[in-house]
């Protein structure tokens, strides 16, 4: 009888303990794997993007006064050039004149962008010989839509970025809106205006071109991937203790491919962003922590 009775303790504490190491196992098997980022306040910026050509903010193309032959150049592509400097000479060709070799004149300072005539062609006052510009500063013209003009005023600040140069962004400034609306496209021109003292930005460059109309300090943003849901239901999901807990959010501005919360997290969160579809309230989760 009493072995019996030891037997029967002896059983149920094989199935307490092996059951309960069983149960560890399977939690441990069962973690679902996420990936996620540690929410961090930052400053987020109200944008609007477009895309522009770059120009000089000064250029010309040069004709000559008057007809003859190019016996001379001077100067090269590329070349600086000063005010009333010299670019090509051109034999006259009108009869009766004295031999006095007639100079072509830049209009302005800066480099000359393209000599487009050799030596020995003949030109008339109707023939472009060169364009020169002045890059020390450059602009970018953008069509924005009518609902957008109010936000818009002179001196506000806009960032370019150019295929030329993918990891620098420069800084630039509204300095003209169009008073007048065009009624075809129903928008207004506006010119930002770059300062270029390094030559890095050329005219003809594609630009991309973000006007920015207003900056959030201390925002916290979150990748649009770890938003579940829309409007009013929207939530994501935080990794407590190893495991998930969701959380309804409110979202404020829009920068790139982050959206901003106003509400529902805090700073130093971490916040779900891979993984999310399998994860319910209280999920035990094998979080990789994802760096931005």
């Amino acid at each position: 009888m009493r072995r019996a009775f030891y037997y029967l303790i002896t059983l149920v504490q094989f199935f307490m303990f092996g059951c309960g190491a069983q149960a560890q196992k399977q939690d441990i098997a069962d973690k679902i794997p996420v990936k996620a980022v540690r929410v961090e306040p930052t400053d987020m910026y109200d944008t609007l993007s477009y895309a522009g050509d770059i120009k000089a903010m000064d250029e010309a193309i040069v004709y000559p006064k008057v007809s003859g032959k190019i016996i001379e150049k001077v100067k090269d592509d590329g070349s600086p050039i000063s005010k009333g400097e010299a670019i090509c000479y051109i034999d006259r060709d009108e009869v009766g004149l004295k031999f006095q070799k007639a100079p072509v004149e830049s209009p302005l300072t800066g480099l000359v962008g393209r000599v487009f005539v050799d030596i020995g062609e003949n030109v008339t006052p109707q023939s472009a010989v060169a364009f020169v510009v002045n890059t020390e500063k450059v602009k970018v013209t953008v069509d924005i839509p009518e609902k957008y003009t109010p936000k818009i005023s002179l001196f506000q600040q806009a960032r370019v970025r150019v295929d030329a140069w993918p990891k620098e962004e420069f800084t630039g400034q509204v300095t003209k809106v169009s008073p007048v609306v065009d009624l075809s496209t129903r928008s207004s021109l506006v010119e930002i205006t770059i300062d270029n003292p390094e030559g890095k930005l050329k005219s003809g460059m594609f630009a991309k071109v973000q006007l920015v109309l207003d900056t959030k300090k201390g925002a916290l943003p979150v990748l649009q991937e770890a938003i579940i849901g829309r409007g009013e239901a929207t939530t994501v999901f935080i990794v407590e203790n190893n495991k998930a807990t969701l959380k309804k959010v409110t979202l404020g501005l829009r920068e790139g491919p982050y959206y901003e919360i106003t509400s529902g997290i805090r700073g130093g969160d971490l916040v779900v962003i891979m993984g999310q579809q399998k994860l319910y309230e209280g999920a035990l989760v094998e979080a990789e922590v994802v760096e931005k």
